[in-house]
């Protein structure tokens, strides 16, 4: 029979075990962490505001089918990098990275227009 003196390791290192894998085996809950960081809710913000603009000059006329396709295309790239830079930093962007994708949105805004 087992007494609780020899399941008491056993348990101690199945919960530390647990908890390692938990909390550095999972890249998903440092990228929801990374969402909730100001500079990258920013960024992030700007990206989503970028493509309701896109949308609705398309449906206005102002913008041709291949033109917001290119401009939705450039968007995601935009977001793609920003989530690339967050890997890189468990989670969250440096504020270098925030002000060249601050740059990139501007550039991208221009095209864009109204």
């Amino acid at each position: 029979m087992i007494t609780n003196t020899m399941r008491k390791p056993a348990m101690i290192a199945a919960v530390a075990s647990f908890a390692v894998l938990a909390l550095a085996g999972n890249p998903a809950m440092a990228g929801e962490w990374g969402r909730h960081h100001p500079r990258q809710h920013e960024v992030l913000a700007r990206a989503h505001h970028q493509m309701k603009r896109i949308n609705h000059e398309r449906r206005e006329g102002e913008l041709s089918g291949p033109q917001a396709r290119a401009l939705r295309q450039n968007e995601r790239a935009i977001v793609r990098q920003e989530r690339a830079d967050a890997r890189m930093h468990g989670g969250h962007i440096t504020r270098h990275e925030q002000r060249q994708l601050n740059r990139e949105e501007n550039a991208q805004g221009r095209v864009i227009g109204h």
